[in-house]
């Protein structure tokens, strides 16, 4: 089957869409099936459209359905989908969501969101993980508390470094963070920070190896965002076993469960304070979130990824989901 994959340009080309999308190109193609990106529709026929982003992919998706209207639409909905424009600007999201004929989540709580009529058409695809490489070494030098996603305002970027100007003189916890700053304004505060703060240090937009890497060495990692989609770093932190403290919303606790041990309320800094002085002063609380994150690590299996994308696929049209 001929794919065409529709990923918006972004800031990066390591925004989550996009890492997101150049995984699933490499799946569809281990499916068997031939796939081609790009950032809009250009008119070239096409057995399958997979497009990433209803808001930003809502015109490539209309001019998909006026050229090939017998050809179906699989939509990934991103957590600014789902947790924003939904309301804030309905219309194209709408739009694109109901010329779909499937819908991706990447949490299993996004259903919350999607309006009723369309709920049939939904499905939960995990992000998935390999093993990490290399094998995890927490630091023996510090406390070292990871955060890994780009500085803007949805992640709520600074917050494990609020957080960690609250312990005490004797802790041993810093925090390092890695991603591009998606403004001029995130830049300066992040550099304001690190001036102002010995804990905290930003590395900037760093490659892939760079980021597993730190995993390996970090004795926890915190997403402290106000929405998410489903992050993939929580697939590869739970994969690592590294303990994630997570902010308690949907794309979190859709990945984690509602009985995570790890939860902070969003933007609470004294709370995750407290998560950060427990990582480093309290054992039983690391064996208790390593341990259900070990639980969880299935769901993050690459195999059990792609044999999702395998049963959607064959959903759309019997003998074309792939080998």
């Amino acid at each position: 089957m001929k794919i065409i994959l529709i990923t918006p340009r972004g800031p990066t080309s390591r925004t989550g869409n996009q890492v997101a999308a150049t995984r699933w190109a490499r799946i569809l193609r281990q499916l068997g099936h031939q796939v081609r990106a790009a950032s809009a529709y250009d008119g070239r026929p096409a057995d399958l459209m997979v497009a990433v982003h209803a808001w930003r992919s809502a015109a490539a998706i209309a001019d998909f359905k006026a050229a090939c209207p017998d050809r179906p639409v699989v939509l990934q909905l991103s957590g600014t989908d789902i947790y924003d424009y939904i309301t804030s600007d309905p219309g194209p999201t709408l739009r694109a969501m109901a010329q779909a004929d499937r819908l991706v989540a990447l949490n299993d709580l996004a259903w919350r969101v999607v309006p009723r009529r369309l709920r049939a058409r939904l499905t939960v695809i995990h992000q998935s993980a390999a093993a990490p490489r290399p094998p995890r070494r927490p630091s023996r030098r510090a406390v070292v508390i990871s955060v890994i996603g780009h500085l803007r305002d949805v992640k709520d970027p600074l917050r494990a470094a609020a957080a960690a100007r609250l312990l005490p003189a004797d802790s041993r916890v810093i925090v390092e963070q890695v991603g591009s700053a998606y403004t001029p304004q995130w830049a300066a505060l992040a550099r304001q920070e690190m001036a102002a703060n010995p804990r905290y240090a930003w590395r900037g937009d760093v490659p892939p190896a760079a980021v597993r890497r730190l995993l390996a060495r970090s004795h926890a990692m915190v997403i402290s965002s106000l929405s998410e989609g489903g992050a993939n770093v929580v697939s590869e932190a739970a994969v690592a076993g590294v303990p994630i403290l997570a902010s308690r919303m949907d794309g979190n606790v859709g990945l984690l469960g509602a009985d995570y041990p790890g939860y902070f309320p969003v933007g609470d800094t004294t709370a995750l304070a407290g998560l950060l002085r427990r990582i480093e002063d309290d054992p039983g609380f690391v064996r208790q979130l390593t341990q259900a994150l070990r639980r969880l690590a299935p769901l993050f299996n690459p195999a059990r990824e792609r044999a999702a994308w395998r049963r959607l696929l064959a959903g759309l049209a019997p003998g074309i989901g792939g080998l």
